[in-house]
C-alpha cells in the first residue's frame, strides 16, 4: 500500500496512474470524496483529512510501504512562507511518528538555493524541513511544467505563445507530469536506499522548442513571444493572482531566466523525460474533443 498525497491534482494523479498499472495498491488522503469519487472507482482507498491535519496524515500512512508527499500550490504566499511552513511540520510530525519504509517528495529544480527563488523558496523549506527524517527519503527536483504552456491551445491560435522565459531560445529544465508520476512512482516501487536522495528529473528545452511542437499540434505558425518584465505584474494578475501578490511568481521566473533551473547541481542524480510538449498538447486536445 502506498500513500499519494494530492491524488486530485496532476502529480499525484500521475503517481497514482502509474502505481495502479503497476499492480499496487493505492490510499490517498482527500479533502473532498466527490472530488476523487474516480480514484475510488479504480480501488484506491480514501481517508478523509487535509494538508493541515497532522492526526489524519498519520492515519493515511498507517502500514504503508511509502508515501509520496508534495505541498498545495500556492501562487500568492505569505512573505514569510507561512502556508509552506505549516504543511512541512504536519508532514514532519506525522512521518516521525509512522517512519515509513520510504518518502517521495516532490520539490524542484533551484530548490538547493535558499534565496531568491520566490515560489520555489517553499520547496527549499521542505528540502530543509526534512533533512533529519528517519525514513529514507528522495527529493525529484522537477523541471518547469509542460502542462503550464497548456492555455496555448487557445491563445496560440493568433500565431504567438506568450511567455516568461526571457530570452526564449534559452534552454532550461522541463518536464511532464505523466513522468514526474512515473519516476516517483519507480522510487517508491524499486530498490531501496538509506538516507537521502536528489534527483533532477526533466531535460533541457527552450521556449521556442514549446513553441515549435505546439505549433506542430495546432497546425499554425507559431512563436514564443518573451512577456516583457515591466508586464509581468499584469500578465500573472489575469491568470488569478491577486493585485499586489504577484512578487513570488515574478521572483521565481527571474530565477529561472537567471539558470536556476539549469541541470547538473553537485550530489543529484538525474533522470531525462520522455513525454514531449507536443505529447501534452495532443493528450489535452484530444481530452477536449472526446
Amino acid at each position: 500500500m502506498f500513500l499519494v498525497m494530492g491524488i486530485t491534482g496532476k502529480v499525484g494523479g500521475a503517481t497514482a496512474k502509474h502505481l495502479l498499472a503497476h499492480g499496487k495498491k493505492v490510499r490517498a488522503l482527500v479533502r473532498n470524496r466527490e472530488k476523487a469519487a474516480h480514484w475510488a472507482n479504480r480501488g484506491v482507498e480514501l481517508v478523509d483529512g487535509d494538508w493541515n491535519d497532522t492526526a489524519a496524515i498519520e492515519r493515511a500512512l498507517k502500514r504503508v510501504d511509502g508515501a509520496f508527499v508534495m505541498l498545495p500550490s500556492v501562487w500568492a504566499p505569505s512573505p514569510d512562507y507561512k502556508e509552506a511552513r505549516a504543511v512541512i511540520a504536519n508532514y514532519v510530525e506525522a512521518l516521525t511518528k509512522a517512519a515509513p519504509p520510504r518518502v517521495v517528495a516532490l520539490s524542484s529544480m533551484g530548490a538547493d538555493k535558499t534565496s531568491g527563488l520566490g515560489m520555489i523558496t517553499a520547496l527549499s523549506l521542505l528540502e530543509q524541513g526534512f533533512r533529519d527524517l528517519v525514513s529514507p527519503t528522495a527529493f525529484v527536483r522537477a523541471g518547469g511544467f509542460f502542462e503550464n504552456f497548456l492555455h496555448g491551445l487557445q491563445v496560440a491560435r493568433g500565431g504567438t505563445l506568450p511567455v516568461y522565459y526571457n530570452p526564449t531560445d534559452r534552454q532550461s529544465t522541463m518536464v511532464a507530469t505523466n513522468d514526474i508520476g512515473g519516476e516517483v512512482a519507480t522510487l517508491l516501487t524499486g530498490p531501496a536506499w538509506s538516507g537521502r536522495r536528489v534527483i533532477e528529473l526533466g531535460s533541457m528545452v527552450s521556449a521556442d522548442e514549446v513553441a515549435k511542437q505546439l505549433a506542430e499540434v495546432l497546425k499554425l505558425d507559431v512563436k514564443a513571444f518573451a512577456i516583457p518584465r515591466a508586464g509581468w505584474a499584469e500578465a500573472f494578475e489575469q491568470f488569478g493572482i491577486p493585485k499586489g501578490h504577484t512578487g513570488a511568481a515574478e521572483e521565481m521566473y527571474e530565477a529561472v531566466n537567471a539558470g536556476w533551473m539549469d541541470l547538473g547541481v553537485e550530489g543529484t542524480g538525474h533522470i531525462a523525460g520522455t513525454t514531449s510538449a507536443r505529447d501534452v498538447f495532443e493528450t489535452a486536445l484530444n481530452a477536449a474533443k472526446a
